[in-house]
Parts: structure tokens; sequence; C-alpha cells
């Protein structure tokens, strides 16, 4: 039941060439920025990432664009990154863009053992038509686009509506980070930090858990734990320095009177 591992390196070192990963975090805040940085250092390539965005140039996940290290990336939102920009323009990068509560819903429903699901979310569209450029080659050509989704029509209260299929997403492993945790992988996250964390840990068949604070168990209120550690199998402690080290996308700052 113990599954601490001693080192981020020693989490990360069986995630292979052409796995898909689910990372947590939104922007900056709740990535697991440790185990994203050893695994940049391990060197496995060809990564499929699902996850809200791609962190920033800099920071988060944009530490294995800069890299070439990732292939292909399913995500909701990616304003925040030119590099991303760059290499999904020029057929680098192979890119689905997900409506974000549809991409929440998919990671959740591939955590629960559910296949697909209908919703209203981008019925009329191109998410439902098909059409949305997923690759371009180097002179700005569509290559792939995103194929068409079934559509049903079911009975509402508000009478005859239209709904998509979207289909579950289930990863090779799972990244999170969460504040506190104990030794049989049961997690609390903090605030805004817990965003996609959750759903990341539910559909990774591997889940593994950086924690700020890592307490024995019996120490956690079970009513207080996010995501219970049936869903996670690797922890791994971090350093006070580690924990301490959160950076902001854009700082707002005013006048002091």
């Amino acid at each position: 039941m113990d599954k601490v591992v001693e080192s981020p390196a020693r989490a990360v070192a069986d995630i292979a060439s052409g796995s898909t990963l689910a990372v947590g975090g939104f922007g900056l805040c709740g990535i697991p920025s440790v185990l994203i940085e050893a695994l940049l250092e391990q060197g496995a390539d060809e990564l499929e990432a699902v996850s809200n965005n791609c962190g920033v140039d800099d920071w988060g996940l944009g530490r294995l664009l800069m890299a070439k290290r990732l292939r292909r990336m399913v995500s909701s939102y990616v304003g925040e990154n030119k590099e991303f920009a760059r290499q999904y323009l020029s057929g680098e990068l192979e890119v689905e863009l997900t409506p974000q509560g549809t991409l929440a819903e998919r990671m959740r429903a591939g955590g629960s053992g559910i296949p697909a699901f209908f919703t209203a979310t981008g019925v009329g569209t191109q998410v439902a038509e098909g059409g949305l450029p997923w690759r371009y080659d180097d002179a700005g050509n569509v290559m792939v686009s995103s194929p068409a989704k079934e559509v049903r029509e079911f009975e509402t209260r508000e009478g005859v509506r239209e709904f998509v299929l979207e289909r579950a997403i289930v990863a090779d492993f799972g990244l999170v980070r969460a504040q506190r945790g104990d030794r049989h992988g049961n997690l609390v996250y903090r605030d805004s930090a817990r965003n996609f964390n959750p759903l990341a840990a539910m559909c990774g068949r591997v889940t593994i858990a950086e924690v700020e604070e890592l307490v024995e168990p019996g120490e956690l209120d079970p009513n207080d734990v996010h995501t219970p550690g049936v869903y996670v199998q690797r922890v791994v402690a971090l350093t006070p320095e580690q924990a301490a080290d959160k950076r902001i996308e854009k700082r707002t700052t005013r006048e002091g009177s």
C-alpha cells in the first residue's frame, strides 16, 4: 500500500516514447512541474498530452513543447504559448481543440469506465460536423481534420434537442499535483489548484502524483479527500523548495495609495 517513490526520476522512468499523458493544471496553477521536468530529463518523445493548456513558453508542458517532445495535444485553451502556435501552424504539432467542459467530461468518463456520452455542446458547429484543422503541413495546408461525430435527437424538458457523441479519454499515464497526500495515494488539492487534477488522476492507467506535503495514512480526514488512492499508483514527496516554486502567468499589480 505504500506508493511513495523515492524520486521524480524514478516515478517517470517507465514512461515510454509515444505514450499518452493526462496532465493536471489550469494555466500554471496546480501543474505537476516537477514531474514534467523529470520527464524532460528522462528523454521520452513523440508524446501525446491531454491537458487544458500547454503551459507557457518556458514552464509547464511548454518545456516539453520547446524540446520537441510533444507529437499531439488535446486541449481547450492554448492562447498563452507562442511556440505552441508556431509549431501548430507550421505542421510540427497536431492539435485537437475541445470545448473545456467537454474535455473535462471526457476525462471523467474515461476514469469512470464510460466509453462515450452525448452532450449539447458543439452541436451545429465543426465540433460535431468535422473539419477542424488538426494538423497542417509546412505550407499551411490542412493535412488532418477532425471527423464528423454522431448526432442524435433526445427528448428534453425543452422539447427535442440534438446532442453530439463524445468519446472518453483514457491516458497511459496521469501526472498531477496535490497540496497534501498520504502513502496510500489519497490526495487533497488546494482551492483552484484542484482544477483538472482529479480528472487527470482518474483517467490515467498509471497515475503519478507529486505532493507538497506527505502525511501518514490516517492523517487525512476522509471527508477532505478529493482523489481517493485507488486512482493513484505512485506518490512523489516534493522538497520545500520544489513545493514553493509556483509561477504566475500574468502578474497584475496596482500602485499603492
